[in-house]
């Protein structure tokens, strides 16, 4: 088909030719009659040409923080016999990530493939897809094309921005050994937690012989064990809260939940991520990201429902981290009665909006309204941070843990 340059030059051959005819100009007639059938020419040469070609995506990372690059490599193929023509490669990109990308491909051999690549400047979380990637097979002039679309797509997820703060707020808590594990004993030598391969020097009176008889195998039971401790992550991602999707205070609300559940996977917590919206669910590191990446707001006006679900599911050693926004008086109440069945307790509250950016009595009832309930929590034996949607949670962090190392040496 042609394209707008063989339109044109199509138009301006006929232009041309009854230019030629006022004028009577044999060499004029002979110009404007071929610059009139070059375009068609053109288009049963991309038609006829038979170019079969074939296309694969490639990215550099399929998960990326904000602020990194990813880069897509589009390696094209050269099925037929014959070599590629011009191509002209578009690749489908959703807005967020950029304007569809543009390449251009010249002489492909035949049996042979070509690469091109592309860089991707991940702005903000999200599941992205990556796709479809049109190919134009076009003459030398641009006059013609015809249009090939290859379907494959790729998928790109940017997870939340995570901040870098260490572990002095959870030190008694996570997996391992010494006050980070917390041991059960079991009541008889009959109630055994697990069963493990038998070790030289272990004790044979702990062989446990139906195990043996079914397995073939020394066995050992285990009397004594280790548990992970348990935390659970709650985000508050109402729109009436904490803002809509795309919003500041939303985006600082999940980023702070990413820097929180990292922390508290990588020290070994068996993490439960929980929303509004969907109940406490056992996480990684990489699904707690990858869950955080698409989460959205949504249009509920309480919460109580779902911290009682909480509370009703949660051990009584269970830490709680909580990320919302500075609660009214009755929310308060709602967290510290659901609080009583956690152990350690950690409260994050982002503000809806700047301070700065509201009228002065807008800014002063939601700074008041934030007193009051940290005040209430940190009565309670609640742990509260207060952040605004501009602010570097790394920093509240830091300077959390400089006034209770100089509480601790004024007490000392």
């Amino acid at each position: 088909m042609p394209t707008r340059r063989g339109w044109a030059a199509f138009a301006a051959g006929i232009a041309l030719w009854i230019g030629a005819r006022f004028v009577g100009s044999p060499d004029l007639h002979m110009v404007a009659t071929g610059l009139a059938i070059l375009p068609i020419l053109a288009a049963l040469f991309v038609h006829w040409s038979h170019i079969r070609v074939n296309a694969h995506r490639h990215l550099s990372s399929v998960r990326a923080f904000p602020g990194t690059k990813v880069v897509v490599s589009l390696t094209i193929e050269n099925e037929s016999r014959l070599t590629a023509p011009f191509l002209l490669l578009e690749d489908a990109i959703p807005p967020s990530l950029g304007r569809p990308a543009r390449l251009v491909v010249t002489g492909i051999p035949p049996r042979n493939n070509e690469t091109v690549s592309y860089s991707i400047h991940c702005r903000r979380r999200g599941r992205y897809s990556l796709g479809p990637l049109s190919i134009f097979i076009t003459d030398p002039f641009g006059l013609a094309r015809i249009r090939i679309e290859s379907r494959q797509r790729n998928e790109l997820i940017v997870y939340p921005e995570v901040e870098d703060i260490d572990a002095w707020n959870l030190a008694m808590h996570g997996a391992g050994s010494g006050e980070s594990a917390v041991r059960h004993l079991q009541h008889s030598a009959a109630e055994f937690y697990t069963m493990r391969e038998y070790v030289t020097g272990d004790d044979l009176r702990r062989i446990h012989w139906p195990s043996v008889a079914r397995t073939g195998q020394l066995m050992i039971r285990q009397d004594e064990s280790t548990r992970r401790s348990t935390a659970t992550l709650f985000l508050d991602n109402r729109s009436g809260v904490v803002g809509h999707d795309g919003s500041r205070s939303f985006e600082r609300a999940v980023s702070l939940a990413a820097t929180v559940g990292k922390l508290l996977a990588q020290k070994g917590f068996a993490l439960h991520l929980a929303t509004v919206d969907s109940p406490a669910t056992l996480v990684d590191e990489t699904r707690l990201l990858e869950i955080l990446a698409s989460v959205s707001a949504v249009r509920t006006r309480s919460i109580g429902e779902s911290l009682r679900a909480l509370r009703a599911t949660a051990r009584a050693d269970t830490s709680l981290a909580l990320v919302t926004a500075p609660p009214p008086a009755n929310e308060v109440q709602s967290l510290l009665r659901i609080g009583s069945g956690f152990g350690r307790k950690l409260a994050i509250f982002v503000y809806p909006a700047s301070l700065v950016d509201l009228p002065s009595p807008a800014a002063n009832e939601l700074e008041a309204r934030a007193t009051s309930a940290r005040s209430a929590l940190q009565h309670a034996g609640w742990d509260v941070f207060m952040v605004e949607p501009d602010g570097r949670f790394s920093e509240v962090w830091q300077t959390g843990r400089n006034k209770k190392l100089r509480l601790a040496g004024s007490l000392s």
